[in-house]
């Protein structure tokens, strides 16, 4: 018995040695895995040193010979789809990274026979992790993508590998997908710098597939910062916009500085209808936006905060008449029943001026901050509330994209009229019964509504129920234009109406 224990002690004695001499000589012939080797738990790091040194005849030539194996060609094949393709902010002057010869509006003829795959798409994506065979490209490249198909620079055009996609972020219009088999030769990877950093006049480098032209590389300039666009009803993306040419198949490559580190994601291109080219202006999602989501998109699913409002920039003029001292906050217009601000005692006309211990400094700063605060967590709010400061505490809820959109599939444009530019007339039992109107509610119709007016840019609409004004209730139509007329120009119209059964609160100045 002893010799069976002495024998399994020496045993067990030997294999720890073995390992332990395995782990010295694997770190002194660097044979063990590095870094970039390690699951993606956390966002990739990012260099924000300060962006220094002289450019020279060599800067970009570099960038080119570094960075280009970590940028990939994808093609993309899907069944046909009868809907069309439609531009990607929606703006007819906006166009998606469309395949070469491929036009918005052109839709794909249905067969009767069975639906063959087809390719519909092509851009460009880059390697993020090389060990776990990770890219980042745009969402709108692969999202409707029955095969993703990825070639490597080097390669032959017929060399392809198949990916898979992992998580899609519509909202910063990015995706993360993964080689399903990888190259035999070892992948690169790219590094990120920090897109905070970039001004304007700041040199930048693109790489991609424009007209399936692999790994074009074009230089040029950031010429804004903070540019809008509208990804969603009542959500934009702030991108970085550059005259590094950007065409066609450019779309998901990597935005690059001086130092050839990643700070944005080439997303769109502004052009006319004639021509889907290069004019000189393209957009890139900032990487600060995306790397952070990595995580997120790892797991195949993004999370987002929200508080079930809809708010309004505050207006350069007549804020005092809300209370504020400055022009700060977001005005709520419309309190979701039963959503977390609801619960939390959020009203319509409550301006928010402070979130989490933070001020607000306008209404797409505070977008961004409750959409990056994790659902579930409670958080206090700061409030000015006619003209007093109110503190709430919200509890985040979980965003839900498809149902936000579905909430604002109702028409937005309203028309404008003079003075106010409203017509007002008395709630009748028969107006009351088609509006489907509480019988207790009291107030006036709005008939009319002039195009141009200060209620129309207010917000205000046809069939809207004034029920207050400036925080007296409305008990007739003669009452609404008495207390209307009384504002004097250049002054806010706090107003309170019914529309559709919810209650909202619009700030009109008065011309």
């Amino acid at each position: 018995m002893s010799t069976r224990k002495t024998t399994l002690f020496y045993a067990v004695l030997l294999a720890i040695a073995s390992v332990a001499i395995g782990m010295v000589l694997a770190s002194r012939l660097d044979l063990s895995p590095t870094s970039s080797a390690q699951p993606l738990t956390a966002a990739p790091p990012a260099n924000s040193a300060p962006i220094t040194g002289s450019i020279d005849a060599t800067t970009f030539r570099t960038i080119a010979r570094e960075v280009s194996p970590a940028v990939v060609n994808i093609r993309t094949e899907s069944t046909p789809r009868t809907e069309e393709l439609t531009d990607f902010f929606g703006d007819d002057f906006l166009r998606r990274f469309l395949p070469e010869g491929q036009q918005p509006g052109q839709g794909n003829r249905q067969r009767r026979s069975r639906p063959q795959p087809q390719s519909q798409g092509a851009g460009t994506g880059f390697i993020i992790d090389a060990a776990e065979g990770l890219i980042l490209t745009n969402n709108h490249v692969v999202e409707n993508a029955n095969k993703i198909h990825v070639a490597f620079f080097g390669d032959d055009a017929d060399v392809e590998f198949e990916a898979k996609i992992v998580g899609r972020d519509p909202l910063t219009d990015s995706a993360l997908i993964q080689l399903l088999k990888k190259p035999t030769a070892a992948l690169h990877q790219v590094k990120f710098g920090d897109s905070d950093q970039m001004q304007p006049g700041d040199f930048v480098v693109a790489i991609g597939n424009p007209f399936n032209m692999n790994h074009t590389v074009t230089v040029g300039v950031v010429s804004a910062l903070g540019r809008p666009f509208q990804v969603a009803p009542q959500r934009s993306v702030n991108m970085l916009q550059t005259d590094a040419a950007i065409n066609p198949g450019n779309s998901g490559g990597p935005l690059l500085n001086v130092r050839g580190e990643v700070i944005g994601i080439n997303t769109a291109i502004l052009s006319d209808r004639a021509q889907a080219s290069n004019m000189g202006i393209g957009f890139a999602v900032p990487i600060n936006l995306v790397r952070e989501l990595v995580p997120q998109l790892r797991t195949g699913k993004v999370t987002r905060g929200m508080i079930g409002v809809e708010i309004a920039p505050i207006e350069a003029q007549g804020f005092e008449d809300l209370g504020l001292t400055n022009r700060q906050g977001a005005l709520v217009r419309t309190v979701r029943p039963g959503g977390p601000a609801g619960k939390a005692g959020l009203k319509p006309l409550d301006v928010i001026v402070e979130f989490n211990g933070k001020a607000v400094k306008n209404r797409d700063q505070l977008v961004d901050m409750v959409t990056r605060t994790r659902p579930g967590t409670t958080v206090p709010l700061r409030v000015v509330r006619d003209g007093k400061n109110t503190s709430l505490s919200v509890t985040i809820g979980e965003l839900d994209l498809e149902a936000e959109a579905g909430s604002n599939e109702e028409e937005s444009t309203v028309e404008e009229s003079a003075g106010f530019g409203i017509g007002l007339e008395d709630i009748t039992p028969d107006i009351a019964r088609r509006l489907e109107l509480p019988r207790s509610t009291g107030g006036a119709i709005v008939t009319e509504v002039d195009p141009g007016s200060a209620a129309a840019e207010g917000g205000l609409r046809r069939f809207d129920v004034i029920t207050q004004i400036n925080g007296q209730p409305v008990t007739s139509a003669a009452d609404a234009s008495k207390k209307l007329q009384a504002i004097a120009s250049g002054r806010l119209a706090r107003l309170l109406v019914l529309r559709g059964g919810q209650e909202l609160g619009l700030a009109i100045r008065k011309d």
